[in-house]
């Protein structure tokens, strides 16, 4: 693997690692919040750097149904990031405090919203799209192959999909997405790490269908090829 490989996939992870942290932002504070993400921003922007090569390739090649996909979910995100990026700046009481542009709060406050959630699960899906590179890995790891070892990889990623299923609802996650209340209940008296938990088994769960979709995708792909 190389130098730039590594690189990647450290940025890669920890994208990841803030991207979970900017979730319960009502549980590590405001300061805390705004800090992780001018952190996430940052990440973001190495993380097109390293790979710019897929950017100059946009307009070559054929778009299938699985192209297509990947790239909309692609612009998707980048617009959401932008959209958390100004909001934050707007709301900031720290960080960005001497912007002083408050006036905008309001539909600041919806737009941060709608764009945290939804950047949340397409980011989500995003990794779920190339989470063969991650099995594939895996399995230069452990190159003899084992039905049992498959097996169980299976059941507890299914297992963490149900449950992560279970953890969005209970999170309310679809209703901020939509604007159903345009409040986040956070429940105070309740550790950290339940919550984190709660919110990377969800990431489970898109992380599955990301994962799975790319590969039903592909492979209709193949056929219509053939």
């Amino acid at each position: 693997m190389s130098r730039k490989q590594k690189l990647k996939i450290i940025i890669d992870l920890l994208l990841t690692v803030f991207l979970l942290l900017l979730m319960p932002y009502g549980m590590v504070g405001e300061a805390a919040h705004e800090w992780i993400g001018v952190g996430m921003l940052l990440l973001f922007i190495i993380h097109h750097i390293l790979n710019r090569k897929w950017l100059r390739g946009l307009a070559k090649g054929r778009y299938t149904p699985l192209r297509i996909l990947q790239t909309t979910v692609v612009f998707l995100i980048l617009a959401g990031m932008i959209g958390s990026a100004v909001s934050g700046m707007i709301l900031s009481s720290h960080v960005f405090d001497f912007l002083d542009i408050r006036g905008f709060s309001a539909p600041a406050r919806v737009v941060h919203m709608l764009s945290a959630y939804w950047g949340f699960v397409l980011m989500v899906l995003h990794l779920g799209f190339h989470w063969g590179m991650i099995t594939g890995m895996m399995r230069r790891a452990f190159p003899e192959p084992s039905p049992r070892r498959t097996g169980i990889a299976r059941i507890v990623a299914a297992v963490i999909a149900c449950y992560g299923c279970y953890a969005f609802i209970k999170r309310d996650i679809f209703d901020y997405m939509f604007l159903r209340t345009h409040f986040v209940f956070f429940d105070y008296s309740e550790p950290l790490v339940f919550f984190i938990l709660d919110y990377v088994a969800v990431m489970g769960m898109f992380v599955f269908i990301g994962y799975y979709l790319c590969r039903g995708l592909a492979k209709s792909g193949r056929k219509r090829e053939k």
